[in-house]
């Protein structure tokens, strides 16, 4: 979806029920709240009663965090930038990530609410359960899935600070700019945000040699910019 303007200030209203409309938002430390006793919990399990050896959870743990990182990037191409072509289903694209393009700087909306977020996550879990079941793998399931959540809660720490300040680290330049511009120069590039990993594989990153740096279109996006 592409707007006319980026609004650098304000925020969309996506319900006009007032508890729906507060369920579309979430502060960064309560979805770290929700999911690091999970994360916890789910690694106390594997090492607890599942009987594996500590290399192993290490292991299926880091496969975890880099399978989201691939999941980050189809889910971000593919479903927040499905094409609509019905009145519905152009407002379920609006809602699920249409507004983040028209408001970026809306702090509120840069994680997934709780309840979509849970939602989802049981989903992948008892997916990712069923799947390893008929690979015969199924103790690894806990670990892996820790893995997974920490790579969510890494992307959307991210997304806010990306959105939030300028990188800490030169190193990480890169990842700020490839946002950026998929945001306000071309949305069908720059699908990675915890990591421009996939961009490059699948040649969606953007020629950051080739792309002049806009310090004023950067400091649009920035919350703590002077509008």
């Amino acid at each position: 979806m592409k707007f006319e303007k980026i609004h650098n200030k304000g925020q969309a209203t996506l319900f006009e029920n007032p508890v729906l409309e507060s369920l579309t938002k979430a502060h960064p430390l309560l979805i770290w709240g929700i999911y690091l006793p999970i994360v916890i919990s789910l690694l106390y399990y594997s090492i607890e009663y599942n009987n594996i050896v500590s290399s192993r959870i290490l292991a299926s743990f880091g496969v975890g965090v880099v399978a989201w990182t691939l999941f980050e990037y189809l889910i971000h191409r593919f479903a927040f930038h499905f094409t609509p072509k019905t009145e519905r289903s152009t407002k379920i694209v609006y809602i699920m990530h249409g507004n983040h393009h028209e408001y970026p700087r809306d702090k509120d909306r840069l994680f997934m609410p709780p309840v979509p977020s849970l939602m989802i996550s049981v989903t992948l879990f008892f997916l990712f359960y069923l799947l390893a079941t008929l690979l015969k793998i199924q103790e690894y399931t806990y670990s892996y899935f820790a893995g997974f959540i920490v790579g969510y809660l890494i992307y959307g720490t991210m997304h806010y600070a990306i959105h939030a300040w300028n990188p800490p680290f030169k190193w990480m330049k890169p990842l700020w700019r490839n946002h950026h511009m998929h945001h306000y120069k071309e949305q069908e590039k720059g699908f990675g945000v915890s990591s421009t990993l996939w961009d490059h594989v699948f040649s969606t990153m953007f020629d950051l040699k080739k792309e002049k740096d806009d310090p004023e279109k950067v400091k649009e996006l920035m919350h703590n910019s002077k509008v």
